[in-house]
């Protein structure tokens, strides 16, 4: 089982996703800002990380930046969630060093996809 760090400010969003992946199988880990993020990721070494870019506290670049140059969890591929879709916004996220981007609202078949193409369908599962 995959174990994922969903970052997401917005509670209701943060909740619903994390329920619905958990259906799906997947162990999760919530955090509701970037620098919640940062410690999760350091202390539970999740799989996978699912990033909201605009969060309180420390955005989810910033975020990103931090675990991509932190030798701990810089091997950990990050999928952006937001509501940004435009070039500009793709190019700054993979900038950043998310390994892909998907846009709000969320399909969750496609991102279950999407995990599954990052991690590997028997790491997925």
């Amino acid at each position: 089982m995959a174990k994922i760090l969903l970052a997401e400010d917005d509670e209701f969003s943060r909740d619903m996703l994390v329920r619905r992946l958990e259906r799906n199988g997947f162990e999760m880990i919530a955090a509701g800002d970037g620098r919640e993020a940062l410690l999760a990721a350091r202390q539970h070494r999740p799989d996978l990380i699912l990033m909201d870019l605009d969060m309180p506290v420390l955005d989810g670049r910033g975020a990103m930046r931090a675990l991509k140059s932190d030798p701990r969890t810089f091997k950990i591929p990050i999928i952006v969630l937001t509501a940004h879709a435009g070039p500009e916004d793709v190019a700054e996220a993979a900038a950043s060093g998310c390994q892909a981007y998907e846009t709000k609202p969320i399909v969750l078949r496609r991102l279950i996809e999407r995990i599954q193409e990052i991690l590997g369908p028997a790491e997925a599962a």
